[in-house]
């Protein structure tokens, strides 16, 4: 297995992406801690993976408290003698769907400063510990919404988490620690990305399955990625087979953006 006798925290594991990375890296060997502001759902989804033959422990945690992120790690290092990757996939709010010009700098400042936030003090706290280890992976995801319009704050958000990661990875490299942020694009799936999508279709005057079959045309597979692929791939990401991997950004796009 890829992760055998690693230890991960995934934030926001109650949310589809997080709950997809979760089960991913326990299906790997991982011993998985899965935090999340309602920690009912992050228990159910602890149950199932224990079910299943994995290692899960689950904790309240808000990943925008500083404190609590910080005290929530210890707990873990405590337990588990180290942390071997962190994933932040917190949801936030946002508002897209309206044009720049029309919309109130509360609104645009709404998923800068919640996302922002979040990816800083959960990649913080674990670079500090995986310095002094001398090893980690730290994942972050971001979206691919730099050229789009009607994005609101959200491209602004989604840039800064790339940059975010980049920083992060120039400074604890040397220690042995790798960051890199997953970039895959709508996931329809996933409940939430289906509203940001329902905001988009909305403002361009469609509804939400025309909005994804354009989105799946304008790939090279013509489709869209699955959870199940981004689990996949943040999984091999935080193995040691992708050791020479760090500072970039991982598109899972289906060629929606070619390089």
């Amino acid at each position: 297995m890829l992760l055998d006798k690693k230890t991960a925290v995934i934030y926001g594991a109650g949310g589809a992406i997080g709950g997809a990375v979760a089960r991913a890296l326990a299906h790997e060997g991982a011993r998985v801690f899965l935090t999340g502001h309602t920690v009912s759902t992050v228990d159910r989804l602890a149950e199932e993976i224990i079910n299943t033959g994995g290692l899960a422990e689950t904790a309240q945690v808000d990943a925008l408290d500083e404190q609590a992120v910080e005290a929530q790690l210890d707990v873990v290092v405590a337990k588990a003698g180290a942390v071997d990757v962190s994933f932040n996939a917190v949801g936030f709010q946002e508002i897209q769907g309206v044009p720049l010009t029309d919309l109130s700098v509360e609104d645009f400042a709404l998923p800068i400063g919640g996302w922002t936030r979040t990816v800083f003090l959960t990649g913080r706290a674990a670079a500090r510990h995986m310095a002094r280890q001398g090893s980690g992976v730290i994942l972050t995801i971001n979206a691919p919404a730099g050229n789009e319009a009607l994005a609101g704050g959200f491209a602004a958000a989604s840039a800064a988490v790339g940059a975010l990661s980049r920083t992060l990875a120039s400074e604890v490299g040397p220690r042995g620690v790798r960051v890199l942020c997953l970039q895959p694009n709508a996931l329809p799936e996933s409940a939430a990305l289906r509203r940001s999508a329902s905001q988009h279709a909305e403002g361009r005057g469609a509804d939400l399955d025309s909005f994804l079959t354009s989105m799946k045309r304008d790939t090279l597979l013509h489709r869209l990625p699955t959870l199940e692929e981004v689990g996949r791939v943040a999984a091999f990401m935080a193995s040691d087979r992708a050791g020479a991997m760090t500072g970039t950004v991982v598109k899972l796009n289906c060629g929606s953006l070619v390089d």
